[in-house]
């Protein structure tokens, strides 16, 4: 996300502890009609999602991308949004209240062993939180364990957080835990990777 979303002092907090997770009193930056227009998550995400998949969002924040997901579906499969923090998740649902889109979301707490979760996903988004992880190998093997066979992991990291160097660290990781490169979308300050099994 373009840095001028945040204010100065909302950036500082950031720059403070690169690797700790945007806090909920910062959310606002996560979801707000700059970031609707630069990157237009509809619009990023039509390729890949149709009706009756079940898709994971990961570190889903305050629903940017999941209330879209959710609209996609169309009343026909299910988002999972998950993040760590409990804050995240009530914004999340209070958005989603009483929405035609509730019956689709499920809100799942991640913790910091896991996500948790033993359901497979068609589908999983993994946006501008990989970085935030300690242990990145970790968290990919369980993302790989969590796709299905034919499923696909879309990873998005902010180019301002993440150096092409560290971003192909990362890249040499999923082949290690069994993920494979098919392709390299092209998302606004972003560094991004689409990803499937190697069954």
């Amino acid at each position: 996300m373009e840095e001028s979303t945040f204010s100065r002092n909302e950036m500082e907090i950031i720059a403070k502890n690169r690797q700790s997770v945007c806090p909920v009193e910062l959310a606002g930056g996560l979801d707000n009609s700059l970031r609707r227009w630069l990157q237009r998550p509809g619009k990023l995400l039509k390729p890949y999602i149709r009706q009756g998949m079940t898709v994971l969002d990961l570190g889903c924040g305050p629903g940017f991308f999941t209330i879209e997901i959710a609209r996609m579906l169309n009343g026909c499969g299910k988002v999972i949004a998950a993040d760590l923090q409990q804050g995240m998740l009530e914004k999340v649902e209070r958005k989603i209240k009483g929405t035609p889109v509730e019956p689709v979301v499920q809100l799942n707490r991640c913790s910091e062993k896991g996500i948790g979760l033993t359901e497979k996903a068609d589908f999983i988004l993994a946006f501008y939180m990989v970085h935030e992880v300690p242990d990145k190998f970790r968290l990919l093997e369980e993302l790989k364990n969590l796709l299905k066979p034919d499923g696909t992991l879309f990873i998005v990291e902010p180019k301002f957080h993440v150096t092409k160097k560290t971003f192909t660290r990362m890249l040499s990781l999923t082949e290690k835990s069994g993920l494979q490169v098919t392709g390299n979308p092209t998302v606004p300050f972003s560094r991004a990777v689409l990803l499937k099994n190697t069954y």
